[in-house]
C-alpha cells in the first residue's frame, strides 16, 4: 500500500466526519444520525457509491437547511470529500464507509428523507441483475429505509441501465416516477441539481454522452 494511501487511512481515522470500521459510532450510529451526529433535525440525504463526495458536498454547499451523507467502502475516496468538507467548515455532511448491501445495519426504518443514486456501476450481464442498484433486491430495501413519499433520485449514462430501470420502476404498483428523461441537461431540470456533477458525470459528459435521470417514490 502506498504512503499516501496510508495518510490517507490515518486522516479517515481522526476526521469527525468519517464513520468507519474501528471508531465506536460506527456501531451505534443506527437511529442517531439527527441527534446523535448532526445535533439538529434536518432531513437527512444520502448519496450511495458517492466516490470522491464532490456531489455530496456540493449539495451541503446549497443545502445548509439538509444532512448528507456519503457512503462507499473505499476509504481512499470518501477522504477526499472529507477533507474538503472540513476545510470549508462544511458541518451538514458525513462519509459512511460501507457496503452499501449492508445499508440497513446503519439506518433505521424510514430515518433517509431522500436518497440519491449516482452513476452505479450498471452491471450489464444478465447475471449480475441482482448487483445493480435499481434492481428488485435493492429496491426493497430503500423502500425500508426511506420515509414515505420520500424521493429517490436516479442518474447515469449507460442507457441499458436507464430502461431497465425505468421499465421496473413502472411495473411496480408501490412506486411513482415523478421525473424522467434520457437528457437531463436538455431538460426542462437542468437547473434543479445547481449544476453540481460527480467526477463521472463530468467525465461522461464532456465525452459527449447524455445524462439520464429519474425521480421517484415510494408510496
Amino acid at each position: 500500500m502506498g504512503r499516501k494511501k496510508l495518510e490517507r487511512f490515518k486522516e479517515n481515522e481522526e476526521n469527525r466526519n468519517v464513520i468507519q470500521p474501528g471508531k465506536e459510532i460506527y456501531t451505534t450510529i443506527k437511529g442517531t444520525w439527527k441527534q446523535g451526529f448532526f445535533q439538529n433535525d434536518n432531513p437527512i440525504v444520502v448519496e450511495l457509491a458517492c466516490g470522491r463526495g464532490e456531489f455530496a458536498v456540493g449539495l451541503a454547499r446549497v443545502n445548509a437547511d439538509k444532512n448528507f451523507i456519503g457512503v462507499d467502502i473505499k476509504g481512499s475516496r470518501i477522504w477526499k470529500g472529507s477533507t474538503m468538507a472540513i476545510e470549508e467548515n462544511l458541518l451538514n455532511v458525513a462519509f459512511l464507509r460501507a457496503q452499501i448491501e449492508q445499508l440497513d445495519q446503519y439506518f433505521e426504518p424510514k430515518e433517509i428523507d431522500e436518497l440519491w443514486i449516482t452513476f452505479p456501476d450498471p452491471r450489464p450481464k444478465d447475471r449480475d441483475e441482482k448487483r445493480r442498484l435499481t434492481s428488485p433486491r435493492f429496491l426493497e430495501m430503500f423502500k425500508v429505509l426511506v420515509k414515505v413519499e420520500g424521493t429517490v433520485h436516479f442518474k447515469t449514462d449507460n442507457t441499458a441501465l436507464y430502461e431497465y430501470t425505468l421499465e421496473l420502476l413502472k411495473s411496480r404498483p408501490d412506486t411513482g416516477v415523478l421525473k424522467e428523461t434520457p437528457d437531463f441537461y436538455a431538460s426542462q431540470w437542468r437547473d434543479d441539481h445547481f449544476g453540481i456533477k460527480t467526477r463521472y458525470e463530468k467525465m461522461f459528459s464532456e465525452k459527449g454522452e447524455k445524462i439520464k435521470y429519474i425521480s421517484f417514490r415510494f408510496h
